[in-house]
C-alpha cells in the first residue's frame, strides 16, 4: 500500500512521483471554500464510533465528495478497514491527536471536502484535541443504561471546546421502546440527540469484513438508508451540500 499523500503533506515532506500519482487519483486539485470537520467521540468503548466514522466517510464519498477519515485510536480498527478497501476513498491516514492542525490543512490544501476523526474510547487530550479541530461532534450511544451514563464526560468535551454536539444512538435494537426512552432520557438531560438512529443490522457487521461500508454492502438496503440518512442530515449542520453530483458546490 502506498504511502499517504496527505500524511506526508502534513509531515511538511515532498510527496514522491508515486506518491503523487495516487494522490492525482484521490485529491484532485481543485479550490473549495474549506474543508468540514466531524470527530466522532465517545468514552465508551464498543459505541459504535469506527462504524460511524467508516459509513459517513462512504457516504460522502459515494455523494461525490472527496473524503478522508484520520484515525487517532491506538487500535487502529479504522486504519485497518482502509488496508482492506480496494477504492481509493475515503482515505485513512492514522496519526496523533498533536497533528491535527497539519492533517485539517493538509486535507484543505489537497481539496478534501470532509475530514472525519475517528477518536479512542477516552475522553483524553486527544479527545478533547479532536473536538477543537472539528466543525461538529458526533457521540454514537448505544441506548443501555452503562452507555447513557458514559456520555457525560464526553459532552463535557464538547462544552469545553465550544462545538456542537449531537448524540447518535447506534447498535439500537429495532421496534424498540428502548430506543425512544433512551432519546427521551437524554433530551432531559438537556443531550441534543440526532433524529437518524443507526440499528443494529447485519450489514454494518459483513460490510467491513473487506473493507466495505453498509451502503457499498447492501445498497438497497435498511443500512444504507440510515447512513445516507444521517449523512444528509450532518451534512446540513456543517454547511455541506447533500450531493455533489446534482450540482457543483460553490467555490470562494
Amino acid at each position: 500500500m502506498q504511502q499517504s499523500v496527505l500524511k506526508a503533506q502534513a509531515a511538511g515532506e515532498s510527496p514522491s512521483a508515486d506518491m503523487l500519482a495516487c494522490g492525482q487519483a484521490r485529491w484532485p486539485s481543485c479550490r473549495i471554500a474549506d474543508v468540514r470537520t466531524i470527530a466522532v467521540i465517545s468514552q465508551k468503548g464498543g459505541a459504535g464510533k469506527t462504524t460511524l466514522a467508516t459509513n459517513l466517510g462512504v457516504a460522502a464519498h459515494l455523494a461525490g465528495y472527496r473524503s478522508a477519515i484520520v484515525d487517532l485510536d491506538p487500535q487502529a480498527t479504522a486504519r485497518k478497514w482502509g488496508d482492506k478497501r480496494e477504492a481509493a476513498e475515503p482515505e485513512v491516514i492514522g496519526d496523533h491527536a498533536e497533528r491535527l492542525p497539519q492533517l485539517v490543512e493538509a486535507a484543505r490544501s489537497n481539496g478534501a471536502d470532509l475530514l472525519i476523526i475517528d477518536t479512542a474510547p477516552n475522553a483524553d487530550r486527544a479527545s478533547l484535541a479532536a473536538a477543537r479541530a472539528a466543525d461538529l461532534i458526533l457521540i454514537p450511544c448505544r441506548p443501555a443504561a452503562f452507555d447513557l451514563e458514559a456520555i457525560e464526560a464526553t459532552r463535557d468535551l464538547a462544552s469545553i471546546a465550544k462545538k456542537p454536539a449531537w448524540v447518535v444512538l447506534s447498535s439500537a435494537p429495532t421496534r424498540s421502546a428502548i430506543v425512544e426512552e433512551a432519546r427521551s432520557g437524554l433530551e432531559g438531560q438537556g443531550a441534543k440527540v440526532a433524529p437518524q438512529i443507526i440499528h443494529h443490522r447485519v450489514a454494518y457487521s459483513y460490510a467491513v469484513i473487506d473493507g466495505r461500508a453498509a451502503p457499498e454492502y447492501e445498497p438497497d438496503g435498511k443500512a444504507a438508508d440510515e447512513v445516507a440518512a444521517l449523512f444528509a442530515w450532518a451534512s446540513g449542520l456543517v454547511g455541506l451540500p447533500t450531493s455533489k453530483k446534482s450540482g457543483k458546490k460553490t467555490e470562494s
